[in-house]
């Protein structure tokens, strides 16, 4: 891989770019906090090839609304079950602003 190959890669959300203890640094956090929200499945990071935990920017983002969360006073199990509840949520509100494009788009039905 070519050195600018690995700086586009840099740009994607999902690239895992960051070690743990740089994740930790960056959320203000601890390794520990990240193994947690691992264990309770709200984030897996991928492996390198030595076994270390990556994680992506966008892993980052959701490990710090439960971090956000738990300094709230939410117990952890409770923060990632919310944080994949409103996951969901978003997810299905999207859906359904497919299906009303979609309606639009196909005008009026015919039935009278």
């Amino acid at each position: 891989m070519t050195a600018d190959e690995s700086l586009d890669r840099l740009d994607d959300d999902d690239y895992p770019a960051y070690t743990m203890g740089r994740a930790a640094e960056l959320l203000g956090t601890t390794p520990g906090f990240l193994r947690a929200i691992g264990e309770a499945r709200l984030i897996t990071p991928l492996r390198s090839e030595g076994g270390h935990r990556r994680y992506s920017r966008y892993q980052l983002r959701i490990a710090a609304r439960a971090r956000e969360l738990v300094d709230k006073g939410t117990p952890i199990e409770a923060a990632c079950r919310i944080i994949i509840l409103e996951d969901q949520l978003e997810e299905a509100q999207r859906i359904n602003a497919e299906y009303r494009r979609a309606g639009a788009s196909s005008g009026p039905s015919a039935a009278a």
